[in-house]
């Protein structure tokens, strides 16, 4: 880990914090690409976005129940602040979206579709698929405990996943009910211990050999085929027959799939990646119809997910899928000597006029370093503006990739690289 503390005589570590990333032009694209695909989604939906700020007192967090004093401890940055008020930068978001309905519930027009794309911070190892801090898309629907509200938010997963290029071979959602486990947990008359480990167990059991999770599950003096059943609840079971009818037919039945929190009441679903260099969960969400009781007396059911940035960057990747970087500008142009360049602003300033995104060169370095510089930055068109271009009106455009030139009047630009 670097050494962030500037010690005499030496100069401070370039690298960022542990677990966080510095987002170059590249990156934020990838971002940006991850974003607008997000909004493109859910907006066609009805979703209205909302934000809030990253700080949320600590306290947020600890109503949602005992399950979360470990988390708390031991993945929520914490501090204490100048009012000796305990801080806590937001984990998630699904607390604030139910603060904030809760706050203006009798304002609000119900049912209410929201949607975020903020950052999120959890202090946990680095790995794979999991930084200290990511995006994360939350979508949410509240005030309807509709079967159908929970298949529109399921819907809205696999039109995000098809919007990113994937194929229904590329994914599986795994549904589940969280309402069925609670009955299942009291019909054995497991206590909250022995429910917290079951809950475990059947979160692992596609990672473990099938004998292990039996053997696993003798501990706690139970069998596979009592916590296991051989169909699905009547509610998942009438999702995955709508969405067949829809012509949908990679969401299945998964009695694995248990979600971590315990505000979970009803269907939860999870969104696997099938590559098997990424054999993971992407992401996944369910119904949450309590979670507004920490503010008011009257809960208003909800049902949502997360999606977030690292976890569809890897999917992509995988597959040959990301974007390709497209710089902002499409032309740069350089010129032969420093004297040159009000010029070169003047010819920039008339493609951008026209709708055309130009970057120039003041002429420091020679001619030959400008173009390699143009390469670096991957714009794909230059322009060399000297004495002869400017006397003529006419300049030479040409296309770094294939080394095709075309000479243009000066008039004719804008239109040339608008039409390409």
């Amino acid at each position: 880990m670097a050494d962030y503390v500037q010690k005499s005589g030496q100069k401070l570590s370039t690298e960022p914090y542990k677990g966080v990333r510095d987002f170059y032009p590249e990156d934020q694209a990838f971002l940006n690409y991850f974003i607008d695909t997000c909004r493109g989604v859910v907006e066609k939906v009805g979703y209205e976005e909302y934000h809030a700020s990253i700080l949320e007192p600590v306290e947020l967090y600890k109503g949602k129940g005992a399950e979360n004093e470990e988390i708390i401890r031991e993945q929520v940055y914490t501090f204490t602040d100048r009012g000796e008020r305990e801080v806590a930068l937001r984990p998630e978001m699904t607390p604030t979206v139910a603060r904030m309905v809760a706050a203006r519930r009798r304002e609000l027009a119900f049912p209410l579709r929201w949607y975020s794309i903020p950052n999120v911070f959890r202090y946990e190892r680095p790995q794979r698929g999991r930084l200290r801090e990511h995006w994360q898309l939350n979508v949410d629907l509240f005030g309807s405990r509709s079967l159908y509200a929970d298949a529109e938010i399921i819907g809205v997963a696999y039109g995000l996943m098809a919007a990113f290029g994937a194929t229904e071979s590329d994914f599986v959602i795994k549904l589940n009910s969280r309402a069925a486990l609670d009955e299942l947990c009291a019909s054995l008359k497991l206590d909250d211990t022995k429910k917290k480990v079951l809950m475990g167990l059947l979160d692992k059991m596609g990672k473990v050999p099938t004998d292990e999770f039996a053997a696993n599950l003798r501990g706690l003096g139970l069998t596979p085929a009592q916590v296991l059943p051989a169909r699905p609840p009547k509610e998942i079971a009438q999702l995955i027959e709508e969405f067949k009818n829809a012509g949908i037919s990679n969401i299945v039945y998964a009695p694995e799939v248990v979600r971590g929190f315990n505000y979970y009441t009803g269907v939860v679903f999870e969104v696997f990646d099938t590559h098997k260099d990424n054999s993971r969960a992407l992401f996944g969400g369910g119904r949450y119809d309590n979670l507004t009781a920490l503010f008011d007396e009257d809960p208003i059911p909800g049902v949502g997910f997360g999606l977030g940035d690292v976890g569809i960057h890897n999917f992509l990747e995988s597959r040959g899928l990301l974007p390709s970087y497209t710089p902002p500008a499409k032309v740069y142009i350089a010129i032969p000597e420093p004297r040159l360049a009000p010029h070169a602003q003047t010819l920039a300033g008339l493609l951008r006029e026209g709708g055309v995104n130009a970057a120039i060169d003041f002429g420091e370095r020679k001619l030959g370093d400008q173009i390699k510089n143009a390469s670096k930055h991957k714009i794909p068109y230059l322009i060399v503006v000297g004495e002869k271009e400017l006397a003529e009106g006419r300049f030479v455009v040409r296309d770094l990739g294939s080394g095709e030139e075309q000479a243009l009047d000066k008039g004719q630009l804008a239109e040339f690289f608008l039409n390409i």
